[in-house]
């Protein structure tokens, strides 16, 4: 048995025991991305809870929800990807009747999925408003 005085206390302590076994460190699993792709899929599925597939495959369940945020943020990626890769058309030019005839400005509102946006180029200009509106389509 050991005395310490601390800060005017005094602490009885019996010898400490020594530890026979040392634990291990584990060091951090790979999981390829055909096992991911496997358990997300599983995690994914209607009414299946995240910490039972987690417990089948003997991760961590923080893991695996880490893993499937990860893959919904990428199919709404995707999914906002295909919808802005609409068939594009070829630019067709608008012939203007003469009821326009006081106008100084061009004004084009255009919607590309989710993206509106209206611009206003000068009449004079109409070619290069042309130009642009071939470029911002393609």
């Amino acid at each position: 048995m050991s005395i310490q005085i601390l800060n005017g206390h005094v602490y009885m302590m019996d010898e400490p025991e020594v530890v026979q076994d040392v634990v291990q460190p584990t060091r951090r699993r790979r999981h390829s991305k055909e096992f991911k792709q496997m358990v997300i899929r599983a995690a994914m599925q209607p009414n299946v809870s995240i910490a039972a597939v987690a417990l089948h495959y003997r991760l961590n369940a923080n893991l695996l929800r880490g893993w499937v945020a990860a893959q919904e943020e990428r199919d709404v990626a995707e999914a906002a990807r295909q919808e802005l890769n609409v068939s594009t058309s070829e630019f067709v030019p608008l012939q203007m009747q003469n009821g326009f005839a006081g106008a100084t400005h061009i004004e084009i509102e255009v919607r590309r999925g989710a993206t509106s946006i209206t611009v206003r180029w000068p009449l004079s200009a109409a070619s290069d408003c042309a130009t642009w509106l071939q470029g911002w389509l393609r």
